[in-house]
């Protein structure tokens, strides 16, 4: 097959590839940096590209002609994903297709816990063997290991074995003996007992975050964090798991989680070497592909994962850049969907140790929700789409650089007030500022509790393509030169994503047998909820109606579990014990799902009585009706 040339602009990057390649392969191949929320479907309409030139491609397909408007054809526009290239082609990418610099969060609740690593360092001297005394260089270590550290029943890795009798003789028979629990993984010259390190990694399926810990102190010395760089591979997980070779995705997560190790290497000074243990967490499909297991069956009913118990794997054999004979010890999963990252959350909240009943709830594509005590957990995994990434929205997009993120709309003048991520020209609205303008648009009217706008008239309330839209920022006030819009389409997609959670809520409450008025806390979990506004999601329904200040924002819970695990043989311990108490409930055989998910269409609910501080709001501003719409079923 012939090879032809492809230039990206602004970057000015040149790629060679076959004839006959989608721009999103050549895109991926050379580096560049493009939203493809659906994983190369042609079904997020977010990877449009500007072709220069146009006789170099294959026809323009149904599906971009669904996508693009009439306009953007006109001006070359393709999507990036269904654009077949031909010939040596210059292609320009929009900044509004680019992934940019990513707004993430690396921090969490802090939960105390008390210092007992699996690592641990033992500094000896070791008689030389003699004629007189020929016993084994393992012999000799392990005697004089019992006699000064009273250690026994110790066994070594194969690996060191091997490389035993240099090692010692190197050290002058002066070391250091590093034991993860029983086993002897690494002898280091001199005395380096206070150079002992781990690292906590989450694995998200937006974002991947980094830890670097003192073991001897349990303190966190340095955190970073980047964007998954399987997106481009697919946004969801759903696409993940479909995607073969499945070791493309595995060494790409790989090599990114070893690109953050780097960088806090770098910033604290401390050799790889001295990392002598990692702990991860990540969602069932994340943690199989991270392990090279097949996650193809996750997607599959009756959705069973590979394996639940916790695994410790020698970091070779995963490629993880720490010492070579260094542990990784990952996170058990519960079922379904409900993987190592909802262990994290339970395990740093305390959530099992709580008297009343509690619910955490880590929004994402796939949103985990735990809810109980000490007596009893339960956990279901909701499908809210990617809707809060902005996939299926005109202008919805990631929370980077431009994108809106808090919005607030004026009663009666409809003036918009908002605030756009780092201050800069609004070129998008991200998710919390969606979940703030659909509760602003009910607040003033401009739509009803089912979500279809009202006959209010005015400037800001337009109709495009049979559809009525609200315009959010005017052409002349935005960064990307024209009107950034919310369309009845798109409040309908942050529809279908909280219903999707609030089905969930309802069905744990019900199987639980509590309603929402005897949950004494709810604690919202990862980096999009740490930036909702807690208000606004309550008031169009993404959970039950609970007191605001029983609502507790707990940042990066998940990878708060992993940095426990890594500073505490206990916290590992009691990860097996919650996988096992979690039950777990599949939404989609509950009899009452359908219903319910129907009900939660309705803004908030379509039984209003369940939010009474809502419903009072909604009649005294007369922007609802008088008789509540009738429950389904």
């Amino acid at each position: 097959m012939p090879k032809i040339t492809i230039i990206f602009q602004p970057d000015g990057k040149r790629v060679q590839i076959n004839s006959g390649s989608t721009v999103l392969s050549a895109a991926q191949i050379s580096g560049i940096d493009i939203v493809s929320i659906c994983g190369g479907k042609g079904t997020c309409g977010k990877c449009k590209v500007i072709i220069n030139t146009p006789h170099a491609v294959e026809s323009i397909t149904p599906k971009e002609i669904e996508s693009l408007t009439k306009k953007e054809i006109q001006n070359g526009y393709r999507l990036a994903c269904c654009t077949i290239i031909n010939e040596n082609c210059t292609i320009k990418i929009p900044e509004s297709s680019r992934t940019g610099k990513q707004r993430l969060q690396a921090e969490g609740i802090e939960t105390k816990i008390a210092l007992e690593p699996s690592i641990k360092k033992y500094y000896i001297e070791i008689e030389p063997p003699t004629l007189i005394d020929p016993h084994s260089d393992l012999d000799r270590l392990l005697k004089t290991l019992e006699n000064t550290h009273n250690l026994t029943n110790l066994a070594i890795n194969y690996n060191l074995l091997k490389n035993l009798p240099e090692k010692v003789r190197i050290a002058d028979w002066k070391c250091t003996v590093i034991v993860w629990d029983k086993m002897i993984i690494e002898i280091e010259p001199e005395d380096t007992t206070n150079q002992l390190y781990g690292y906590a990694v989450d694995i998200g399926t937006t974002k991947l975050a980094g830890y670097l810990l003192d073991l001897s102190t349990g303190i966190v010395l340095a955190a970073d964090s980047l964007m998954n760089p399987q997106i481009p591979y697919g946004e969801d997980v759903i696409a993940r798991l479909n995607f073969t070779p499945q070791e493309t995705l595995q060494k790409t997560v790989v090599e990114a989680l070893n690109s953050i190790l780097k960088e806090l290497l770098e910033k604290t000074g401390i050799k790889k070497e001295h990392i002598y243990e990692m702990t991860v967490v990540g969602n069932t499909v994340m943690h199989h592909i991270f392990l090279g297991i097949n996650p193809l069956y996750l997607g599959r009913a009756p959705y069973p994962p590979a394996v639940r118990h916790p695994i410790t794997i020698d970091s070779r054999n995963l490629g993880i850049d720490i010492d070579p004979n260094g542990k990784v010890f990952v996170l058990p999963t519960i079922a379904g969907f409900v993987g190592a990252d909802t262990i994290g959350v339970m395990l740093s909240s305390e959530i099992y140790k709580k008297e009343k009943i509690h619910v955490a709830i880590d929004i994402g594509t796939n949103t985990e929700i735990v809810l109980g005590n000490k007596e009893k957990l339960m956990t279901v995994s909701c499908a809210s789409g990617p809707a809060f990434e902005g996939a299926h929205i005109k202008f919805g997009m990631r929370a980077r650089s431009g994108a809106i993120e808090k919005i607030s709309i004026e009663p009666g003048t409809l003036n918009v007030k908002c605030q756009t991520i780092d201050n800069e020209p609004p070129i998008g609205i991200c998710g919390s500022g969606m979940i703030d303008l659909v509760a602003e648009m009910l607040k003033t009217g401009v739509i009803d509790i089912g979500g279809v706008f009202t006959n209010i008239e005015h400037a800001r309330i337009t109709e495009k393509d049979g559809f009525k839209q609200f315009i959010v920022i005017p052409s002349n006030e935005s960064g990307i030169q024209e009107d950034i819009t919310f369309s009845f389409k798109d409040v309908n997609q942050i529809i279908l994503a909280k219903a999707a959670i609030h089905t969930g809520f309802k069905i744990l409450l019900k199987k639980f047998g509590i309603d929402k008025d005897q949950i004494e806390k709810l604690f919202i979990a990862g980096a999009f909820g740490s930036h909702i506004n807690k208000e606004s999601a309550r008031m169009i329904g993404l959970f039950p109606e609970i007191d605001l200040d029983r609502i507790e924002v707990i940042g990066n819970a998940a990878g708060t579990g992993a940095r426990m695990c890594l500073v505490s043989k206990n916290a590992k311990k009691k990860t097996l014990n919650l996988s096992k108490l979690a039950e777990y409930v599949e939404l989609g055989v509950d009899p009452d799902f359908q219903n319910i998910f129907l009900n939660s269409n309705i803004i908030p609910y379509a039984d209003l009585d369940e939010f009474p501080e809502m419903s009072k709001f909604l009649k005294k501003t007369g922007n609802y009706p008088e008789i509540p719409p009738p429950k389904f079923g």
